[in-house]
């Protein structure tokens, strides 16, 4: 229920800081028949809504709209920086580190090689692991910036899933950079890891990528193939370390079993790590006697509690389908199921914030997730249609998945929860056994199958989760 103040909802719904803001930082009020008013002092930005839920019938609902409007409004306000944040309360939060020392705007790692006038990779040979993602604070392409450094050879590139450009889908193949001049290898296609061809002439392989903060993201899979590569050839390996867009303090979700390692499960982490790639190459490179030269180049005033839209950098979508922080949010979660006979919206506009299929029918899942009580979302029904595999082109019925605190927000235990739903309200439709993967552990689809209690299974998993933050514990840079 919302907090209350002389008629106003107080909370802000669409403030992409809204777990920082002051209780009072924002408030609004519903109407009856549909409408809605709020007014966030902070961003400077305010929402009025005329409609009328009441005609012609007088049993319409309005909240879906409602929901869409704010999330519209919400994606184009974009996100609140830490001078506008500090510029309109009086509050020194923003200005320190979690040990309470004073932080400075953010550096990446990238930003620091480059304050560093690239000496770490003088006269070295040098191939990059980069995409769309790869900028300095500034916008300017890490390629760009390798190329034209003194002392340094930028030889050839190297990219991930969904290509260079970072908007592509399937397999990518070889090409050549339009702006650099330089071959660019595919490590998503018929070839995962670079080889002895790809790695010949040089010194040294350098990884610059946002990564999603997600056991499944196939970004640090790429990342720890190429550590292994470059150990066999005895390259330098280089990280230049990125936020954790997820925050790197919170770590949820069942641990994979050894056993299910593949492209989208390298290591046996939980859904979400709480780590940076950094600190994730420091882990495999031990964990995995992988036996690397690394190196990283740790950023400069990053804070573990951040939101990537506290960190002040721009938001830069890391794959096609996470458009926005709010997405990224919600992924860890939502794409539990992906691997069965659903669609998380891929193929619309709001993809990881819509689930469905055919099946599904939106009223009853929605009344069944509603009194789940999940604390942090809001489900409202929904029918779309998308353009992407599975159902493509077919009419779906589902759920929108409203965030309404990501600060609360379990987001692998939300997984469960919805995965739960399906099979208990569609077991003869909805194809369990293909969400293993992504879900990564035996234990938990068996308590699902057998029915268990959505909160009793995130509790199994509570115990193997402390040992492996023991374990993170040692890689920790920040």
């Amino acid at each position: 229920m919302p907090l209350r103040g002389l008629g106003w909802d107080i909370g802000p719904p669409f403030a992409s800081n809204r777990d920082t803001l002051p209780p009072v930082g924002s408030y609004g009020h519903k109407g009856f028949t549909g409408t809605m008013i709020w007014i966030d002092p902070v961003s400077q930005t305010y929402v009025i809504i005329l409609t009328n839920r009441l005609h012609p019938k007088g049993n319409g609902n309005a909240q879906a709209l409602r929901d869409e409007i704010i999330s519209l409004v919400s994606d184009a306000a974009g996100p609140v920086s830490r001078k506008q944040v500090v510029a309109n309360r009086p509050s020194l939060a923003d200005c320190v580190k979690d040990d309470g020392s004073e932080v400075g705007p953010l550096r990446t790692g990238i930003d620091v090689l480059a304050s560093e006038r690239f000496a770490p990779l003088a006269g070295l040979r040098v191939g990059l692991i980069t995409n769309h993602s790869g900028l300095d604070s500034t916008g300017r392409r890490t390629i760009d910036l390798l190329s034209k450094a003194p002392g340094v050879k930028l030889v050839t590139l190297f990219s991930p899933e969904h290509g260079l450009s970072g908007n592509r889908e399937g397999k990518i193949l070889p090409a050549t950079d339009s702006s650099s001049g330089l071959p660019v290898y595919s490590l998503y296609g018929d070839v995962k890891r670079p080889d002895e061809k790809m790695l010949r002439n040089l010194d040294a392989l350098v990884f610059d990528i946002q990564d999603a903060g997600v056991r499944f993201f196939t970004y640090i899979t790429t990342m720890a193939y190429a550590m292994e590569a470059a150990a066999k050839q005895g390259l330098a390996f280089f990280v230049l370390d990125r936020p954790n867009p997820i925050t790197g303090s919170l770590v949820q979700g069942p641990i994979m079993d050894k056993d299910l390692k593949s492209f989208t499960g390298y290591y046996p982490l939980p859904v979400r790590h709480g780590m940076t790639v950094g600190e994730l190459t420091g882990m495999f490179n031990v964990e995995n006697r992988i036996g690397a030269k690394l190196r990283v180049i740790k950023m400069e005033g990053y804070r573990r509690r951040d939101w990537y839209d506290e960190t002040g950098l721009l938001w830069v979508g890391p794959s096609p389908n996470l458009r926005t922080v709010r997405q990224a949010v919600l992924y860890p979660g939502v794409a539990m199921a992906e691997g069965a006979n659903v669609s998380v919206g891929r193929g619309t506009d709001s993809p990881f914030e819509i689930l469905g299929a055919p099946w599904v029918k939106a009223g009853e899942l929605t009344s069944y997730l509603t009194s789940r009580n999940i604390r942090g979302v809001r489900f409202v029904p929904v029918d779309f249609t998308p353009e992407s595999a599975p159902f493509r082109n077919r009419l779906c019925h589902g759920v929108r998945i409203a965030l309404i605190d990501r600060q609360v927000l379990d987001s692998p235990a939300l997984g469960v929860e919805i995965t739960s739903a399906l099979y208990r309200l569609y077991p003869k439709d909805f194809q369990l056994q293909g969400t293993l993967g992504l879900i990564g552990s035996r234990e938990v689809l068996r308590c699902i199958r057998e029915g268990h209690d959505p909160n009793s299974i995130v509790q199994k998993w509570q115990v193997p989760l402390e040992e492996f933050c023991k374990l993170r514990a040692r890689y920790l840079l920040y």
